[in-house]
């Protein structure tokens, strides 16, 4: 089975009903496909994966549990090992390696993808005229979005071996077209 978008946004809303966390998937899927096309990759795929990344943390909230326990729910639902072990290998602890630029896309997009959009609510304008800079000083203050794991958004953007103002900048790029669905304001 190659999947769908659709059928990935399907499963996620099946299972995932917080808003918080259909605006991280949406946002992840956003800048994860950012780099498929970057990359000249299967930017369908890419999504699937982006999309379904957390699809059990409402059932499964502990490390202990996700996303290992989501897994089998993946396969018996037909997405293809590629999509599953992906999955799996975002999850730092898992030490699964991250040998695919999928893999390594969707780990850098993670936690990035939630602190950029942190950082655009806080803002007037949103993303319009959010910068790089604005971004890591953000990330110096343990404070602001302190769900955020740092040492994550550093190595994600040196595995995908991209600077991380670079990074930074893609992933604001990609929120911008879905600002509204993020409940950002969209253009300043």
């Amino acid at each position: 089975m190659k999947p769908t978008r659709e059928q990935a946004w399907q499963t996620l809303t099946r299972y995932t009903t917080s808003e918080s966390l259909l605006r991280h998937a949406l946002a992840v899927e956003a800048a994860t496909a950012a780099y498929a096309r970057r990359f000249g990759e299967d930017e369908e795929l890419w999504r699937v994966a982006a999309l379904l990344h957390d699809f059990d943390y409402e059932m499964h909230p502990t490390l202990d549990k996700h996303p290992q326990d989501g897994a089998p729910i993946l396969r018996e639902e037909g997405y293809p090992e590629e999509v599953v072990e992906t999955i799996l290998s975002h999850a730092e602890h898992l030490g699964l390696p991250r040998d695919t630029p999928l893999k390594r896309a969707l780990f850098a997009c993670d936690e990035l993808s939630g602190f950029v959009h942190a950082c655009a609510l806080v803002r007037p304008t949103g993303l319009e005229g959010l910068e790089p800079k604005s971004v890591r000083k953000k990330l110096r203050q343990p404070s602001f979005a302190a769900g955020v794991n740092r040492d994550d958004v550093y190595k994600g953007a040196a595995e995908l071996g991209v600077d991380l103002d670079e990074h930074i900048r893609t992933v604001i790029e990609a929120l911008k077209p879905i600002a509204a669905e993020l409940g950002l304001p969209s253009g300043g």
